[in-house]
């Protein structure tokens, strides 16, 4: 049981990497100007994603509902049009600000822990279908699932903290480069999330 806990960590790391989660928070930490501000909102989206895995979890596992992964498809349709929404809000902030790059200093972390939950619920079918196959109890399954979260906070708060550092404050003197990555990662927002809603809902 040992190992398929550590598997679950290393699930959990590793789906943090996925690429609709790391185009989410790159929206994110482009309003932060400091590194710790950014991994806390990591820290705040695995959160986020872990309670609502969790909250879903409990309700399946423990009410023995039958569970497949096509039935999920709705709720990844949904984290499409958030990246896509991102996206353009995105655009419309970098236009309204006349290239001044404006920032978020205080240290509300709601938006990161909102997005987290919208991709914890439509990630949750994936997961529970592996909690649920490969545990032998409900707590071992609901444990699978604490385990993994724990994971995808870790995985997080990394890749925030690696998508922070172009928009340090010293490198923000440099107005093109932090103005540059936000239009990047707004047309990835809007691409990964059209890509999402594609194949979720015509596909």
């Amino acid at each position: 049981m040992n190992e398929l806990f550590i598997l679950a960590t290393s699930i959990g790391f590793a789906h943090a990497f996925e690429a609709d989660h790391l185009v989410a928070v790159s929206s994110i930490v482009i309003r932060r100007n400091n590194i710790w501000l950014s991994i806390k909102d990591g820290i705040f989206w695995g959160l986020g994603h872990t309670s609502i895995i969790l909250i879903v979890g409990t309700v399946f596992i423990l009410g023995r509902f039958i569970i497949h992964e096509s039935d999920f498809k709705f709720f990844e349709a949904i984290v499409g049009f958030m990246l896509i929404f991102l996206g353009f809000w995105r655009l419309f902030q970098i236009n309204k600000s006349k290239e001044k790059h404006h920032h978020n200093p205080d240290g509300s972390h709601k938006l990161a822990y909102g997005i987290g939950a919208v991709h914890g619920l439509a990630g949750s079918g994936a997961v529970l279908l592996t909690a649920i196959t490969q545990s032998k109890s409900n707590f071992d399954g609901l444990l699978y699932l604490l385990v993994f979260g724990v994971g995808s906070i870790l995985g997080m708060m990394v890749a925030a903290g690696i998508f922070s550092v172009p928009f340090s404050a010293k490198i923000m003197n440099k107005k093109w480069i932090p103005i540059s990555l936000s239009i990047v990662s707004s047309l990835l927002c809007i691409f990964f999330g059209s890509l999402i809603m594609y194949e979720n809902l015509i596909l």
